[in-house]
């Protein structure tokens, strides 16, 4: 049980090392996994292999969340891959993503003069979750190759990184437009 805490995520799920992910097999892996450190299972432990059990336990857990979350596993792969990312840190100027960035957020600002806030709120959020898709195709191709451009899948993330604070906010507007019709 010690090795754990010595294991990246992937190797610690028995999952290869790349960005596409079988969910369910993470999933099932988790759920054995924390099984095999359950508090239950050490009442009657000492208290350094309690202690032990519940490193283990958070470990699993970070594992876990860090690789169901898109973004948060794209990440982690990069770091495994000598390459992290500072969220301070800007992007290269992409014109038309900038554009594209623009274009969205004015959009987003506009929401309150339309007719049907919400619904309009709904068609914007549904084509930022298919850019995000998209995004993560294209990111699972070139982190899943071997020949595969650093570089390129840190300009993806950063652009998935946009997406989420994107996303965020029209889950924020979409509450404040709830409310007020409340």
């Amino acid at each position: 049980m010690s090795s754990v805490l010595t294991q990246n995520f992937y190797e610690l799920f028995s999952l290869p090392q790349q960005y596409a992910l079988d969910r369910s097999a993470l999933d099932e892996r988790y759920r054995d996994l924390q099984r095999s450190v359950h508090p239950d299972r050490f009442a009657s432990a000492g208290e350094q292999e309690r202690r032990i059990a519940m490193q283990h336990a958070t470990h699993i857990n970070e594992g876990y969340q860090t690789l169901k979350h898109p973004l948060k596993r794209a990440r982690y792969l990069l770091e495994l891959r000598g390459r992290s990312i500072d969220d301070q840190q800007t992007m290269q100027a992409d014109p038309a993503f900038l554009m594209q960035q623009m274009e969205l957020r004015e959009r987003l600002g506009e929401i309150h003069a339309v007719d049907d806030p919400l619904d309009a709120l709904d068609v914007l959020a549904r084509e930022i979750d298919a850019l995000y898709k998209a995004l993560e195709s294209e990111l699972a191709q070139v982190l899943d190759t071997d020949e595969g451009d650093i570089e390129q899948a840190v300009a993806l993330v950063q652009k998935m990184q946009f997406f989420t604070r994107l996303q965020n906010e029209v889950q924020e507007l979409e509450a404040d437009l709830e409310d007020e019709l409340l």
